[in-house]
């Protein structure tokens, strides 16, 4: 193992399982003209086959609704952008608002945009620590036409986690996709100060966040968890995924480090486990150095002349069984470093770590 050392850690995606539990759910539907069945209606069918936890939440709020979903056709991902597909004969996209409004000709103007986003946020009873977003819903001919109100719980262990981090003296980023308000209040709560928040971002943005950093100086832990945090995860010198229910995704292949446990506090005990590692391999060299510097001399006869002093055969294959006794004593030594269950269960795949100055 080698040595996890970084002074910046990125956390990312405020919505959809960093910080936050990862299980969002749809808080309230919004639109200018139609009902808020309509809305989840077309969006739970272009979102059907997508396996984004958006996405998951609402065909599942549109099937506890009940609600028909009607087939569609060609359906297309852009991945931190959104969903498009073909809705009875019309193209449907489903995501971020700049993108939605993008797709179709018809462009709804700013004042009732903000005016839709406003009432979606308003008609949310999430409690204040969820992460609030929204997704649009825009259908060709017509533009936006609805806005679905998101809330995703925090973890529990999200603040806690960044507190000691920072007590370690490593700076913490937070680089997200999801809307300013919602990863500035959730950056607020965890205790991120507002400079080192980045909202908005799309993946490629958060890898030009990642390799600006790292041409600055920094070395660079990233904790992400999604498809949308893979290419940064690959780019940073260490990856953490969190892996969520027990599958292997895209974020966990580019990963150097996965944690099974899906608890944010494993990213400071797999940095303290590190640690203690690299400090048992020093005094393990440290007692190899010093064990052969004495016993070479000895057993080579430099005592010989002056005090009639030799190390016989037996006696030295005795020491250097004593010495290899103490390395492995020693190492086995890190079990009792915190509870076997907290790192044996936490890490599931360390490779090729980058060393720390």
């Amino acid at each position: 193992m080698l040595e996890f050392h970084s002074n910046i850690t990125l956390f990312t995606n405020v919505q959809t399982g960093t910080l936050t539990e990862g299980k969002p759910t749809v808080s309230s539907v919004s639109s200018f003209t139609y009902d808020e069945s309509e809305i989840l209606q077309i969006a739970a069918a272009v979102e059907r086959t997508a396996i984004h936890p958006i996405a998951k939440a609402i065909v599942k709020k549109a099937e506890l609704l009940n609600l028909v979903l009607p087939e569609t056709r060609g359906q297309l991902v852009e991945p931190g952008f959104g969903t498009l597909a073909e809705v009875n004969g019309r193209l449907v996209a489903v995501g971020k608002l700049e993108w939605v409004n993008e797709r179709f000709q018809i462009k709804a103007s700013p004042s009732d945009l903000m005016a839709l986003e406003h009432a979606v946020m308003r008609q949310s009873s999430s409690p204040s620590n969820y992460s609030k977003s929204a997704i649009y819903v825009g259908r060709e001919g017509e533009g936006v036409i609805g806005a679905i109100g998101m809330s995703d719980s925090l973890r529990f262990d999200a603040e806690s986690t960044v507190s000691r981090l920072q007590r370690k003296g490593i700076k913490t980023i937070l680089i997200s996709g999801d809307r300013e308000e919602a990863v500035a209040t959730i950056a607020k709560t965890v205790g991120i100060e507002h400079e080192f928040v980045n909202a908005s971002l799309t993946p490629q943005q958060k890898s030009r966040v990642i390799s600006t950093l790292q041409t600055a100086g920094h070395h660079i832990a990233m904790v992400g968890d999604g498809i949308n945090d893979a290419p940064s995860l690959a780019l940073a010198d260490v990856g953490i995924a969190l892996q969520t229910e027990a599958q292997e995704t895209a974020a966990s292949d580019a990963a150097s480090i996965i944690l099974l446990g899906n608890r944010l506090s494993q990213v400071v005990d797999a940095l303290d486990l590190a640690q203690a590692t690299m400090a048992k391999v020093y005094q393990n060299l440290s007692w190899a150095v010093a064990y052969n510097i004495v016993a070479i001399p000895i057993a080579a006869g430099v005592l010989l002349p002056q005090y009639d002093l030799a190390m016989t055969p037996s006696f030295s294959g005795g020491l250097m069984a004593l010495s290899s006794i103490f390395v492995v004593t020693n190492s086995l030594l890190l079990r009792l470093h915190g509870s076997e269950k907290s790192w044996k269960s936490s890490i599931a795949k360390i490779s090729q770590m980058p060393a720390g100055p």
